[in-house]
């Protein structure tokens, strides 16, 4: 059973309204051992839906600390955050994440060139195979660019918006340019999170598809976190069971959850 949830969102994220309270009441209710939060932190993100995704980083670690103490005992609370990666800000998140102790560093996609896989306006002017292969390749320019985070959040992302794709996807259709992006992680020492909102959004798959996780396995990837990216309490480890039936059944039989920025490996199916 997994017991820890390391992708989650609170009121701290301007797409979220869900008090910090809550989200851990939902926790120890559902069972959970340890949750992290993981508020979003997109540096430079084009106003185009009214978010921000910025948070006031003093703020969100007094809260955290006084949650931390106030559930001592009754669950354990890690102070994270989700980065959203773009090639040209690779210093200032360094200087972020250096100056205050964050337990666990998510690093994930959610611009190509300044524009959102959610906008239709990011497929308006590619044809689907153009917009997700440049989303893959985008992921491999922040890799490169942004080495401070841990794990790759989400990392096909733009699924759940592409035309169709989620009906007929396939890792084949860009077997070199997943490769490069997996490759790029695996060697660099960083991760992939499994993350169940792809469930969540009605996909019959989690992010990444099947398909990635099972060739990043094949590549000698092991390092994964399980987080459900959810912005309400219900959802809460969204579908854990089925994503770890997925897992144990593609060979995993570890995942990580981590303090201080170190990984705890904990077993899959116990």
């Amino acid at each position: 059973m997994i017991r820890a949830d390391y992708h989650l969102h609170s009121a701290f994220s301007s797409d979220s309204t869900a008090p910090m309270e809550d989200m851990i009441e939902k926790a120890i209710e559902l069972g959970l051992s340890r949750i992290c939060f993981t508020d979003h932190m997109d540096y430079d993100f084009p106003v185009t839906s009214g978010y921000t995704f910025l948070f006031d980083p003093e703020d969100y670690f007094h809260k955290l600390s006084s949650l931390k103490e106030q559930y001592e005992g009754r669950i354990k609370v890690l102070m994270g955050i989700e980065l959203g990666l773009q090639p040209h800000l690779g210093e200032q998140f360094q200087k972020l994440v250096e100056h205050y102790p964050f337990d666990f560093i998510i690093g994930s996609t959610h611009l190509v060139e300044r524009l959102d896989p959610y906008l239709s306006e990011y497929w308006e002017n590619r044809s689907k195979e153009e917009g997700v292969r440049a989303y893959f390749e985008e992921i491999t320019k922040n890799l490169k660019n942004n080495p401070c985070f841990l794990i790759n959040g989400h990392l096909d992302y733009m699924i759940r918006y592409a035309p169709n794709t989620n009906k007929d996807f396939t890792y084949k259709d860009y077997a070199e340019t997943i490769d490069t992006m997996l490759r790029s992680i695996i060697e660099s020492g960083k991760g992939i999170e499994v993350n169940t909102s792809g469930f969540k959004y009605g996909l019959s798959v989690p992010h990444p598809h099947t398909d990635i996780l099972k060739r990043y396995k094949e590549l000698g990837g092991e390092l994964i976190t399980i987080g459900s990216d959810a912005h309400k309490p219900e959802h809460l480890a969204f579908d854990f069971d089925r994503a770890e039936k997925l897992l144990l059944d593609l060979g995993f039989r570890y995942y990580a959850v981590y303090e201080e920025r170190k990984p705890i490996l904990l077993p899959l199916g116990k």
